[in-house]
Parts: C-alpha cells; structure tokens; sequence
C-alpha cells in the first residue's frame, strides 16, 4: 500500500525496526490522529502515567502529507497527553512531516527513555541516536534546529525539538519545527522531554508514495489552482490568521480581560490588518502551500526591537497576550510570542494561565506576596517575560503557573474562575458567540479545542452544503447538535489526511485525492465514516482512561452573560445541546459510552 510504513524505535534499548501497518488499519482510520487512535488502543494501559517510558510518543503523517498540496505539509504528534491524561495530539505544519515520508516514514512510534539526553537523526532509510546533553537546559528551540542540522550535516535537514519547558516536562510544553510551527496543545513536549528527547531530525530524498500518482497530480494542480483564486486564500496571504481580529472582537469570538470583558478598545491596532501595516516584512508556508498565512515580522527599534526577522504571532497569540490582557502594543505581544516559541511554550493555555493570575490579582485573591513582587495590572505585559521564563523552569510562581489554569485556580480556592475543560484551556474563540463551538469544546477528546471542530466558522457563513452542513442561527440551542456531529466527522477527515482547515475544499474532491493517494474507490460517505470511525475511537479511549458525562461542562466564567457586546447577553443551554449531541451521535446520555448498535455499525467491534 503506498501508506502505512511504521518506524519502531525504543530509546530504552537504542534498538529500532521497520515494519508495514495493517492494511485495515489503514483502510478503516486513513491516517493521522485517528490512525493513531487505534494503534494507541491495543497498547492502552489505563493505569499507566504519560511519562512512563513505555508510553508512546507518536509521529504520524496522512497519505496525502508532503504531496504538494493542497495544504498538506502537515503532520500530527500524538500520546496520552502529560496536562489532561486523556487522549493527546497537536497537528502542526512546516516540512517535519513531508521529509518523513521523503524519507520512507509514514509513522514514527517511540517509546523507552534514553539514559542521557539523545536527539534522533533519520536519513532515508537509516537510523541514528546522537548525544544531546550540550543542548539540553542550554539551547532554545530555534538554537536547537541549527545546532542540529549542523551537527548532522545537512542544511537541508527539518527538526522537530522541544524547548526548556519540555526538558521540565512543563505540562503546557509543545513541540517546535521550522519557523515558529508549533505542535503546542496537550502537552506533548513535556512527553517528549520525559524521554530524554532533544529532537527528531530528519532528511529524506526519496518520492513521497501515491497509489495513482499521475490522477493525483492532475486533481492536485486544478485544486491548488482555485484554492489561489479564492478570496480566503488572498486575506490570509495578506493578513494572517488574526486578519479576523476586529470582525471576530465586533462578533463577541474574541475574549478579553480573562474572558469577563464584552470589547477592547485596543483590538484594531493588534489586527492583522494593522500587522501588514506595520511591521510585516514577508511570509511563510508550510510545504506545498499556496496559501502562505505565516507571518514573518521585524520590529527595528523600542523595548521589544528584533534582531533581524522572527515569527510574527497569530490569532490565538495576539488574543492570549494582546486582549486576554488589554495590551494593545503588537511590538511586546510579538516578542511574547517569540518567548514562548523559543522555551516551547503552548501560547494559548500560557497566555490564558496568565491572564488568569492577572484577574485574581485584579479581585485582590493575590499580591505581590504571591508573584515574588511582581505586580499585575491589565495593560501591562512586562511581568509576563519574567513569569514565563519561571514558568520553563518551574520556578518561584512560574512553578505553579506552570501547572495551568486548573491548578492556579484551584491553589487559591477559586476553582470556578479557571476557563478550561478537562484540564485544557478554551482556545481564543467564546462559546457565548457562536453555541455550536460549545459542543466543540465539551466533546473534542483533548479537552477544550477549536481544531476538532471549528463550527464557528459554520455559524459564520461557511457551510457544506453538500454533505448536509448548512448554517443554523448562532444563538440558537436546539436543533444544532446533528450539525456539529457531522461537522466534526468531516474535521476528522482533514485531521486523518492531515490537511489544513484553512484550504476551502470540497468533501467531494477531497475524496478523489485520498482516493488516488491510497488507492481506494470510496464515495464521501465511506470517506465521512471512517471520520466517524476515528471520533468514536478517540471517544472510547479517553473513556478507557476515565471520561464521563459528567466533565463535559463549560467553566461558570463562560455561562455568565455579558451585557453588550456581539454576544448580546446570550449563554448556551449545554443541557439541550449535550442531550442533543448525544442522540445524533449515538452514545448512552448516562454512561457517555457509544451503545453497542453503534460500535458494531462503526466497526469498532474489537473494543467490546
């Protein structure tokens, strides 16, 4: 098959095979995350920590990963997540993943701890652990790839590498690849770290496999084609992911003050808009891209000025430093971002674990008894340089911030005030907008996450008609979930090729390239199966691993009304959407388990 070849290694032993994944595998999850999924479930020991060393450290690519397009220079990084113990994963872009599969890897499963730290080198079909102790505590993430590639000896080498905050096994850490992508939710870089891993380093020079190559090609070409002609394409190319800034602040999407304010003033002048104005100097795509929303900046003077160019920051980035915080300098939100990258550090739940500090600073529930003298005020994003480096560390009250939201709330009592679900922070999209993005976030199986389901695109206009997802009213609760259900199968479609939200492709033709690319002749509605295949694999995995019904719950921050505003005073009635969700799905509204009519109509008969 021209996808599915699985590269073992065991850091423990410093032992590695090849072998071939089974065909139904890969025939019944496609790739990616659900792929994953699977794998993991034969492997799956409840009882067993995240840093354990038999715990996988999975990197997994799709059968469409480093084909050219369209959007498709992604892979997904995958284990039991170190900051929710529930089911973990984090897609990220760059070249990491398509020279894996140049160089004759579909899937990289890692296991063991090495005695001393170690960073992999893979060149083709060759395998080879190098020593990593001069780069451990001493290399950022950025420093790392250099180092690395030097190292090796081959400029043209990608690596993936973790920074000080998952050498310290921070639970918020990420995995960092090229310029600033970020495998950052979930906590995989503190997974990465428990292993004594510095880094994956990879140089492929083979042709990345495709079932129907030439048919692949032709439908490859017309689709990149209209993808370049389409107006989306032309803001993000031109703007970024935050160009929706000041649409999504006017909505009542876009969070400030922790979550507690309807506006900020200051949104205008942290847009992509105003970005591309200012001190945008040029951008950068992932492999194969045409769309290019990758920001390259420099700031040439002030408190925050660059050394040269560095990676402008996105939209979660401009929200979890720029309005969670009131700050409206796009220079000091740059440089934050660029912080956290550098210790490889997940800038949403970083930036909402600060904010956090900052609004019980705000109500008096800590002082500068607490924050080592550092005082917190809105607007002020000077003491957050020195919070996040604590935070890498694990010291002074970076040790506790470290542990995220849930953890600092509940430290001062006030756990009601902590804006996650199962332990991972809400992304820069309020549910109090759009109701459908709740049900995204209470049932996403990595905790509060707008990549297993961005409805709110949906509720903004940007529906799939053709496989029956149309727009409903954004304040509307009843009558939505059956939406959401088929919307997340089809994200799980992009998740298992792995392909970017961002390329506004037909379901249809996306099924004629995983059908060229595998060599399979499915319809959409095969194709949306094994989406819901792979969502009701990661839905009995987090339950193996202890989900119930009863955690799937918004914060009370989020079902408090704001007064004015785009939300207009709404709050989503999780009870009709939860009961909702559940029939459309096909899962027991009092166990949360998905009833034995459906495992056995998924295929799914092997978990029973």
């Amino acid at each position: 098959m021209a996808f599915g070849r699985m590269l073992r290694l065991d850091l423990t032993r410093g032992t590695f095979e090849f072998s071939a994944l089974p065909r139904a595998f890969v025939e019944g999850f496609i790739g990616g995350s659900s792929l994953a999924a699977r794998m993991m479930w034969d492997v799956l020991e409840p009882q067993r920590d995240p840093f354990h060393p038999d715990s996988p450290l999975i990197f997994i690519t799709g059968p469409m990963t480093g084909t050219g397009g369209p959007t498709t220079g992604r892979f997904t990084i995958c284990g039991r997540s170190p900051q929710t113990g529930l089911w973990g994963e984090s897609n990220i872009g760059g070249f990491v993943g398509p020279e894996l599969r140049q160089a004759g890897v579909d899937v990289l499963w890692i296991t063991g701890r090495a005695e001393e730290p170690v960073y992999i080198f893979i060149r083709d079909g060759e395998v080879l652990l190098r020593p990593a102790g001069h780069l451990w505590g001493r290399a950022d993430a950025y420093q790392t790839q250099a180092i690395v590639r030097e190292e090796v000896g081959e400029p043209r080498a990608r690596v993936a590498c973790i920074g000080l905050a998952g050498e310290n096994k921070v639970p918020m850490a990420g995995i960092l690849a090229d310029h600033g992508r970020l495998a950052a939710r979930t906590g995989l870089g503190a997974l990465m770290g428990s292993k004594n891993l510095k880094a994956v380093a990879v140089r492929g020079t083979g042709q990345v496999p495709l079932a129907r190559a030439d048919e692949y090609r032709k439908l490859r070409v017309a689709i990149n084609k209209d993808l370049l002609e389409q107006n989306l394409t032309a803001v993000l190319r031109a703007t970024g992911t935050s160009g929706a800034a000041e649409y999504l602040q006017f909505m009542g999407d876009m969070p400030q003050r922790y979550w507690t304010a309807a506006t900020f003033e200051g949104a205008a002048n942290i847009s992509g808009s105003t970005m591309a104005e200012t001190i945008l100097t040029g951008t950068k795509a992932c492999q194969g891209c045409v769309i290019s929303c990758g920001r390259e900046v420099m700031i040439p003077q002030g408190p925050y000025a660059t050394q040269g160019k560095v990676k402008g920051p996105e939209y979660e980035t401009i929200c979890a430093f720029g309005s969670q915080l009131l700050v409206d300098d796009l220079a000091a939100i740059t440089a934050l971002g660029e912080r956290c990258d550098r210790l490889g550090l997940d800038t949403i739940s970083a930036g909402n674990t600060l904010a956090l500090a900052y609004l019980l600073f705000d109500q008096g529930i800590i002082s500068e008894k607490d924050t080592g003298g550092l005082e917190l005020h809105w607007g002020d994003p000077t003491p957050c340089f020195v919070l996040l480096d604590q935070m890498a560390r694990r010291e002074g009250f970076g040790a506790l911030l470290a542990l995220g939201s849930r953890a600092l709330a509940t430290h001062y009592g006030v756990p009601e005030l902590a804006v996650e679900v199962n332990g991972l922070e809400v992304p820069m999209h309020d549910p109090r907008a759009f109701s459908g993005q709740t049900l995204s976030y209470l049932t996403s199986p990595r905790g509060a996450c707008h990549n297993q389901s961005d409805f709110f695109q949906v509720e903004m206009g940007g529906t799939l008609e053709e496989i029956g997802i149309s727009m409903p009213e954004r304040f509307q609760d009843e009558g939505k979930a059956a939406l959401v259900v088929r919307h997340q199968h089809w994200r799980t479609v992009c998740n298992s090729l792995v392909m970017c939200f961002f390329a506004v492709v037909s379901p249809h033709a996306v099924c004629e390239l995983l059908n060229a690319a595998l060599g399979v002749d499915w319809d959409v509605d095969t194709m949306l199966l094994a989406g819901e295949r792979g969502w009701n694999m990661k839905r009995l995995i987090n339950l193996r691993l202890g989900l119930k019904p009863e955690h799937e719950k918004l914060p009370r921050l989020l079902l408090q009304p704001l007064p004015e505003g785009g939300q207009q005073g709404y709050v989503p009635n999780t009870e009709i959407l939860l009961n909702e969700y559940y029939a459309a799905s096909g899962w027991d509204r009092a166990t949360g388990w998905p009833t034995e009519e459906k495992i056995k109509a998924l295929g799914l008969d092997f978990v029973l």
